[in-house]
C-alpha cells in the first residue's frame, strides 16, 4: 500500500465517522513547501465518543492495526493513538485537539490544501510552527527546530509574525522563537 492510499483510506473513515480533522507534522510541513523523509502521518482529530468507534470500526475492517483501548483512552486524556500499516510499515498518528485556547485556534485556521489528487483540511505554517516549537521544548528535538527553519524560510514573506506574537509566550516557546527568529534574520541580512 503507497501512503497516497492510506492517507485515502483514513481520510475516508474520518469523513465516514463525520470526525473533524486537520493534517499536520511532516506532511503537512511539505504541502506548504518544507518537507522531509518521514514513515508517520499525523492527524489532529475531534471525535465524539461515538464517532470514534465508528472510525474504529472502519480501520479494523480494513486490516490495518489499531486498538480500540487505546483510541478510547487517547479520547479522555486528550492524547494520541496510531494507526499502522503492517506491509509497508507507515503509521498514521492521530493526536486529539486539546481543550486550549491555541488548540481551539489552530483548528479553526486550517487551511484546505492539495496533497497530490487529495484535498486536505491542513494546520497553517504559523500553527506547524508554534506546534513544532513547543515538541522542540518538550524533546529538546532539533530536528523539529530544522522542520522550522525550513517552513520559515518555505513561508517567507507571506508568514504572519503578528500571529506568533500573539501566541509565543503563553505557549512557553518564546525563547526558541526569538532564538530561530534571530538565526533567520541573521542568515537573509545584506
Amino acid at each position: 500500500m503507497s501512503v497516497t492510499a492510506l492517507l485515502e483510506e483514513i481520510v475516508a473513515a474520518l469523513a465516514a465517522a463525520d470526525i473533524p480533522y486537520m493534517l499536520t507534522g511532516s506532511f503537512a510541513a511539505a504541502v506548504h513547501g518544507a518537507g522531509r523523509a518521514t514513515m508517520d502521518v499525523d492527524f489532529v482529530i475531534d471525535p465524539t465518543p461515538a464517532a470514534l468507534d465508528v472510525f474504529v470500526q472502519r480501520v479494523l475492517t480494513s486490516g490495518r492495526y489499531i486498538s480500540p483501548e487505546a483510541a478510547r483512552e487517547a479520547l479522555v486524556e486528550r492524547g494520541m493513538f496510531n494507526v499502522v500499516d503492517a506491509a509497508t510499515g507507515w503509521k498514521v498518528d492521530l493526536i486529539m485537539r486539546k481543550e486550549r485556547a491555541f488548540s481551539h485556534s489552530e483548528f479553526a485556521r486550517r487551511s484546505t490544501l492539495a496533497l497530490g489528487a487529495l484535498h486536505l483540511p491542513v494546520a497553517t505554517v504559523e500553527d506547524l510552527v508554534l506546534a513544532k516549537l513547543e515538541w522542540a521544548k518538550l524533546g529538546g528535538s532539533a530536528r523539529q527546530l530544522d522542520d522550522v527553519r525550513a517552513l520559515l524560510h518555505a513561508a517567507g514573506e507571506r508568514f504572519d509574525h503578528a500571529y506568533m506574537t500573539e501566541w509565543v509566550e503563553s505557549l512557553g516557546v518564546g525563547t526558541q522563537w526569538r532564538a530561530l527568529r534571530a538565526e533567520n534574520d541573521a542568515n537573509h541580512s545584506p
